[in-house]
């Protein structure tokens, strides 16, 4: 067999997923499997491992490849955990050169070797140009900046991704444009922390400043998205660029986390609830059609039943619809992982509860769609996204990436999940 990408977490690894394959097939890499893994929570690390295991007992004489943030964290415990032949870091899998020093091992059938730099000591982003995905041209995910200068009590991702490093604008505009003119219809600007992008270059910028340079040196962007914001960063310049450009899809997702002032303080996060209503607040005043997501951990240490209603609270009065909702994850080496824990069946059960509220507010949203007409973007078969992110699918097939009006006919759920059917115009 060829090599192979398996991707686990962020939009960020799917971006250097590409990236990873491509430089595996120019070192003619065969028989090998690379994993580029998340550490997320401990679950997304149990994932991992149940893979690398499935894969091994599948094909023993099967190469496994591990990179990604779970290998630069933990290159010790995976140089030794059972199938897996080569730990490479989060620097060194974007490296060609690393391929080819992993593709002469293997031919010396020299296994079990690391390389795992120093990930603080990185200063700048990967500089090649953007790889072309194989398959689907819709939606391209680009990184605008890596890393994280914040130290939240429970995340360990600044561990494996280092400190805050943006792209340059004139090697975004590049990529991007290169992107539009093979076909794509839709941008995701993406990364660990975006709305921190520019503080580091030589010449300061902002997020909405480089969205709105963007917008102007790449005129035939059709949909530009921003990942995931924190609103303890947004500023004036991206409200203004929120206001004024329509290409600027109106979802934005936040890195919320919790609805309490008392838990935020603890998670170490810099932002209150009020910020994130003021934000919510603001933006609807720009854009009627906005639609808000969040990212919310249940069960952080100490949080009691008033503090997990306090979130319930913010998300109903905020109707925010989209909601990623994680148990919380006790990762060893934090701050948090000392505090007093909470059960985990209380975990469990808060993020139950607040999963069904996000699936009512949602259920609500797309009350008020049927009988509108709207925008799809085409990703496979017969489904799709509109502008504000809500899935849309229609009884006939369509070409892939084509952008249609769909008229909005009824709600459908599929187990938990909640979808718009329409019918072409």
């Amino acid at each position: 067999m060829s090599v192979h990408v398996i991707t686990f977490g962020c939009r960020l690894n799917s971006y250097e997923s590409d990236i990873i394959k491509r430089n595996a097939q120019t070192a003619s890499l065969t028989n090998a499997v690379i994993i580029n893994s998340c550490a997320v929570t401990n679950e997304a690390e149990k994932k991992l491992r149940k893979t690398i295991k499935g894969l091994k007992k599948k094909n023993p004489h099967l190469s496994i490849i591990l990179t990604g943030c779970a290998a630069q964290i933990s290159p010790d415990f995976y140089k030794n955990f059972d199938g897996v032949d080569f730990v490479i870091g989060n620097k060194e899998k974007m490296q060609e050169t690393t391929y080819f020093d992993i593709q002469e091992k293997m031919l010396s059938n020299e296994y079990g070797s690391v390389a795992v730099g120093d990930i603080m000591s990185v200063q700048h982003t990967y500089e090649d140009e953007y790889v072309i995905a194989e398959g689907s041209k819709t939606r391209a995910f680009v990184e605008i900046q890596n890393g994280c200068n914040h130290r939240c009590t429970f995340c360990t991702i600044p561990f494996g991704r280092g400190n805050n490093r943006s792209v340059p604008l004139g090697s975004l505009v590049k990529r991007v444009r290169n992107l539009i003119d093979y076909g794509y219809k839709e941008v995701v600007l993406t990364g660990v922390d975006i709305t921190d992008y520019g503080q580091d270059l030589p010449i300061k910028i902002t997020l909405g400043e480089a969205v709105k340079r963007l917008l102007s040196c790449v005129p035939n962007i059709i949909r530009l998205r921003l990942s995931s914001i924190d609103v303890s960063e947004v500023n004036k310049e991206l409200l203004q660029v929120i206001a004024e450009e329509e290409r600027l899809m109106p979802f934005f997702h936040i890195s919320m986390q919790s609805g309490d002032a008392m838990i935020l303080k603890r998670m170490k996060r810099r932002h209150s609830p009020e910020d994130v209503t003021n934000f919510c607040k603001i933006v609807r005043e720009y854009r009627k059609d906005a639609v808000f997501g969040a990212d919310i951990i249940t069960g952080f240490p100490t949080e009691t039943e008033e503090h997990f209603n306090n979130t319930c609270k913010l998300v109903e009065e905020n109707a925010i619809s989209h909601l990623h909702v994680f148990p919380y994850s006790q990762r060893d080496g934090t701050p948090a992982a000392k505090m007093p824990q909470i059960a985990h069946h209380i975990r469990r059960e808060r993020a139950y509860k607040l999963r069904e509220i996000g699936h009512s507010i949602l259920r609500e949203y797309y009350s008020t769609c049927i009988g509108k007409v709207v925008t799809v973007l085409f990703e496979k078969g017969n489904e799709g996204k509109t502008e504000n992110n809500s899935k849309v699918y229609v009884n006939t097939q369509v070409q892939e990436n084509a952008l249609l009006p769909v008229k909005i006919v009824e709600i459908t759920q599929n187990k938990d999940e909640l979808k718009l059917f329409g019918e072409l115009l």
